[in-house]
Order: C-alpha cells, then structure tokens, then sequence
C-alpha cells in the first residue's frame, strides 16, 4: 500500500511539473519575434549607436569659434638700474581678446551638412535593420517548416502504425504471410527517420531563431506560432516597383548622399573665403600720441590673403564627388528594380508550382488510399501498396517545402521592397 502511494505521489508530481514546463512555454507570433529581435539584437542596436553618433557630431558641427584672450607684459627690467634690480618696475600689463569671423555662411553649411550626414546614417541603419528582418523572417519561415515536416512525420508513422495494427491481425488469421509482414515491420524504420531527422532539424531551426533574439529560453519552452499557407493573389508587379521607390531606404540613403554632396560642395566654396580675426586691448599707459592719457584702448583687423590656396582642391573634388553620387543613386535604383522583379518571379514560380503541386498530392493520396484497400483486399501486390505510399510521402513532403518556398520568395520581396507587403 505504501508503494503503490509513493508511486502515485511521484506520477502525480511528475505530471505537475510536466504541466508546469507546457504552461511556461513562450509561444511567439511574428510580430512578437520582431518586437524581441529589435529590442534585444546587440547587431541593431550597435547599429543605432552610429545615429547617436552622427546626432553628437551636429553639436560639433554648430558650434561658433571660440575667442582668444591674451596679455601682454611690456617694460620688463633685464639688467639692474643704478645697481638695483626691480624687473617688474614700471612693467605695463595690456589684456587683449581676438576673435574669428567666418563669413560665406561656413557654420550654418557645416550644421545643415551634418544633419544630412545624420539623415544618411539613419537610412543606413534601416536599411541594415531591413537586411536583418529578413535574416529573421528566413529563420522563422524555417521553423514553421520544420513544423510542418515534424507534423508530417508524426502522421505519417501514427498512420504506419496503424496500417501494422491491421495487418498483425491479418497475419494472426492467415491472411497474409510472414514475410510481408516483416517487409511491413522493416518500413516503419523510414517512418521513425524521417520522424528523428524533422525532430532534429526543428531543434536547428529553434537555434538559429533563438540566437537572432539574443534569447536564452531552453528549446522546449521556445515556440513559434504563424500561417504555414500561401495565397494564390499576386499585385501587379509595377506596385510592388513603385513601393519600393518609396520605401527602400538604401535609395533614400543614395538620394540623401547626393544631397550631402552638394552641401559639402557649398562648404567647400565657403571654405575659400578669407574670415577675418579682428582684436582689441586695453592699455593702463601713456600713448605717444597723447602723454596725458594713461588709459587706452587699440584693435585691429587681421585679414590673410587667399592669393594661391582658395581651397580650389576640395572645390573640384566636392563637385566631382556630386556626379560619383549621383551616378550611384541611378545604380542603386536599378538594383531596386532588379530585386523587386527576381522576387517577383520566385513567388510567381512558387505560386504555380503550389496549384499544380496541390492536386497531385489528392491525386497520390487517392492513389495510396486506393492501394491500400486493394492490398487488404488481395487485389494489389505489398510492392504496389509500398510504392504508393512513398509517392504520397514524397510528393506530401514536397508541398510542404514548396510552400516553405513560397514563404521564403515573400520574404524576399518583401526585402526588396523595404517593407512588408506579403505578411
């Protein structure tokens, strides 16, 4: 009695930490996947820093000069007079400041150019952030896959299974032989493979989703929940093309770059003009133009001569970096159209493949179900039942891939386009 108690107690200890472990399992939609993967991806976030950074620098880029503050000693003794040496005798202190003066607007060009330079990085940044969704969305298209297929082959052995139940008892009645009943014993192996490779290959998949996260949950409190379908309706491709004109934001980034540069190319012209240093001081000493006045003040105006530097260097540099940007912002946009058309075709191909690929599995599963009666039946051979029944395990797996595929090639137009477009 006291046994069969502690046995209880542990099975019923057992199932409440079973339970338990089901009831903390994360189960994450894909919006929940991105809202973790931009929160905690150390990649995204050191890319944000560089936005940060480029803000900081625009204080820089702000600033005004600062002045100068200077005194001057004059009249200090170097030999003694009448024997006696008082170096600081008679020693006039004059303080002075002087200040730059930037002319042709050279702050207000830096400041708008560092701006646009923040601009640029926080393009930069998206578009990094859209390369990485989509490494996310390929990492969560493979879960969902892996899924399907550990789903499959679940089903798959659960439905050998239960064909070997049947045909035990047929063997048990004489109705068939021995031999084909091994033969039938010797295909679960493939059933249990299949089952073995889909477990491990979900589990790989988990990794690889888990590490984009940053997330440390172990692998059976980690899941993932999403459609696993495709839609037979396609937009046009010139929408997908003008949404990507609007939305990609490395050709934002290209047509700020060619902004950029004809800011700096401004900045470059400012640069060539003289800015003037204009300084003041104050004297407690007589002028030699008026010994009676022991207080003075003087200024001056410093103005160099940009007689052979007047910055013609950067001058032709920044107007030739306008024409490399430009070129660059064209180059860009034709690589815009080209992603959006590649992925066009890939979904399109996929769609194909799914319509026609989704009547041949009713027709392999008419066939296996037919087989299968058959054989029971003694109307066709244990060599036909297994053949069909591989031809609707393949041709079954084979869909679930394609619309793996399907779900990749949306992921892919969906980079293309810089936004999502096919949820």
């Amino acid at each position: 009695m006291t046994r069969n108690l502690r046995f209880l107690l542990m099975v019923g200890g057992l199932a409440g930490l079973a339970a338990g472990v089901l009831q903390a399992q994360t189960v994450l939609t894909w919006q929940q996947v991105v809202d973790r993967f931009e929160a905690a991806n150390p990649a995204l976030k050191a890319a944000q820093d560089s936005i940060a950074e480029s803000r900081a620098s625009e204080i820089t880029a702000h600033l005004r000069p600062n002045p100068d503050v200077n005194l001057t000693m004059d009249g200090v003794q170097i030999s003694p007079n009448q024997g006696v040496w008082q170096p600081l005798t008679g020693v006039v202190f004059t303080p002075g400041a002087s200040y730059l003066v930037e002319r042709g607007n050279k702050r207000n060009l830096r400041y708008q150019a560092a701006k646009q330079s923040t601009a640029v990085s926080n393009s930069n940044y998206l578009d990094q952030e859209r390369t990485l969704i989509f490494n996310l969305r390929s990492a969560f298209v493979q879960t969902l896959q892996a899924k399907a297929v550990l789903a499959n082959a679940q089903e798959n052995l659960a439905y050998w299974d239960r064909e070997l139940s049947v045909n035990r008892t047929r063997y048990q009645a004489g109705d068939i032989a021995l031999v084909d009943l091994n033969r039938l014993e010797v295909q679960r192996f493939q059933f249990e493979s299949d089952l073995e490779a889909a477990t491990v290959s979900l589990r790989t998949a988990k990794i690889q989703l888990r590490q984009l996260l940053n997330d440390n949950t172990p692998l059976e409190q980690f899941d993932i929940t999403g459609p696993f379908e495709y839609s037979e309706n396609l937009r046009p491709l010139e929408e997908f093309r003008n949404a990507a004109l609007e939305a990609r934001p490395d050709l934002k980034a290209a047509a700020q770059n060619v902004e950029l540069a004809r800011l700096q190319h401004q900045l470059a012209i400012a640069n060539g003009a003289a800015d003037p240093t204009v300084s003041g001081w104050y004297s407690h000493n007589p002028s030699f133009a008026n010994p009676f006045a022991n207080n003075t003040i003087g200024g001056s105006v410093s103005i160099p001569l940009r007689i052979n530097d007047r910055n013609q260097g950067e001058k032709a540099r920044t107007q030739i970096d306008i024409g490399r940007n430009e070129k660059l912002r064209d180059a860009t946009q034709a690589q815009v159209f080209s992603d959006v058309d590649s992925a066009y075709v890939a979904l399109v191909s996929a769609v194909n493949l799914l319509k026609t690929r989704s009547k041949y599995l009713e027709l392999a599963e008419d066939t296996r179900n037919r087989m299968q009666l058959s054989y029971q039946n003694g109307g066709a051979s244990l060599l036909d039942f297994l053949d069909s029944e591989k031809a609707y395990r393949d041709t079954r797996l084979a869909y679930i891939n394609l619309i793996g595929s399907y779900l990749t090639a949306a992921a892919q137009m969906n980079l293309a386009v810089g936004r999502e477009v096919i949820p």
